[in-house]
């Protein structure tokens, strides 16, 4: 089943009492925008007989505050255009943030250079959501899942590579015969299989998987996930996972943080965000699962257009489609504020009781 989210703007830092001493990744203050405006020529324009320098960005991410714990499952979701895989590539290093830090079992890493990150390449792996480009064409999957190999244990001779090869191959369920063949020669379940490998072959304590079963039929994503969660449970591995299925989250997610235009407006365990939403989005987007239960709720339905990251709403950037909206959300940036129950959301009428 797809499903999309939505999320109110997260400026709110986290306490030291609100952060959990077994975080392994922490994310603080993180924005990313990309030019719309071209080179400096491109930017240039005649306004009232003037030249005058004009330039307009994409707000992909603004604000994002995100704890992972050690050995968790943390789902991010959101729809299209959210900013969720923004946020897992700068988590890997493969784009830099505009501002904000990363913080990597305390250490910041956001800052440092290939070199200097190349350590952390080996204890954070990433699987990519398109398994028919993932792969390099030219290469076997013997020579696939030999390079990381080769690259972070130059002292391993060429046996032990290829023990380790083997032995990753069968943690996955891949026949160690496949390692001569080619990427294009398997099916997209089983290039996700290849792709898993490749990223256990280092044995990482920490995976990000950016909507890993969205490109494969639905009769085998069960079997990608099942593959996850049993290597999280025998490597005690921890995710962060990118997706746009509420179904996916569900069965997989220990904790759920909801993303909308490039803010998160609720963070909550699992359990927790599916008996009793809070934010007003989430609750729509709650409401638009399938049930065969006769007391679900009844669907709600969303009015107004998604604004545009370009050029983004002042004060909550929900208000023009939220029914509880008053004058406070169109001025104010919501924070995300801790509940009784544990979850975090940033939403005036929650903070107001008038939801």
């Amino acid at each position: 089943m797809n499903a999309q989210a939505t999320a109110m703007t997260d400026q709110h830092v986290p306490t030291q009492n609100e952060e959990s001493t077994e975080s392994l990744l922490q994310i603080r203050g993180l924005k990313k925008r990309f030019s719309l405006s071209g080179d400096f020529l491109d930017q240039l324009r005649f306004k009232g007989g003037k030249l005058v320098r004009h330039q307009e960005y994409v707000h992909a991410i603004n604000g994002v505050n995100l704890d992972i714990q050690r050995g968790e499952a943390l789902c991010v979701v959101g729809e299209s255009g959210c900013g969720k895989s923004t946020v897992a590539r700068i988590v890997m290093g493969l784009i830099t943030p505009t501002e904000g830090e990363i913080r990597y079992n305390g250490e910041r890493i956001d800052n440092l250079s290939s070199r200097a990150l190349l350590p952390y390449r080996k204890r954070m792996q990433m699987i990519f959501q398109n398994p028919y480009a993932s792969l390099n064409p030219r290469m076997t999957i013997q020579q696939t899942l030999e390079e990381p190999l080769r690259l972070h244990h130059p002292d391993w001779n060429r046996q032990t590579v290829v023990t380790k090869v083997e032995e990753v191959m069968h943690s996955v369920g891949i026949d160690p015969d496949w390692g001569k063949r080619f990427g294009h020669e398997f099916s997209g379940g089983q290039r996700q299989r290849i792709a898993i490998a490749r990223a256990l072959a280092v044995d990482p304590e920490f995976i990000v998987a950016d909507e890993p079963i969205s490109a494969l039929d639905v009769s085998i994503q069960a079997q990608v996930l099942n593959l996850l969660m049993e290597a999280q449970h025998e490597r005690n591995l921890t995710y962060l996972f990118i997706t746009h299925d509420l179904a996916v989250v569900e069965h997989f997610g220990t904790r759920v943080a909801v993303m909308y235009l490039g803010t998160v407006c609720e963070i909550a365990n699992t359990a927790t965000l599916f008996a009793k939403p809070r934010h007003p989005y989430t609750q729509a987007l709650m409401s638009a699962i399938p049930r065969l239960e006769d007391d679900r709720p009844q669907h709600i339905r969303l009015e107004g257009e998604v604004p545009t990251p370009v050029n983004l709403p002042s004060g909550c950037v929900f208000h023009g489609r939220c029914p509880y909206t008053n004058a406070r959300c169109k001025q104010e940036i919501p924070v995300l504020q801790t509940q009784d129950d544990g979850t975090r959301v940033a939403c005036h009428a929650v903070e107001e009781g008038r939801l």
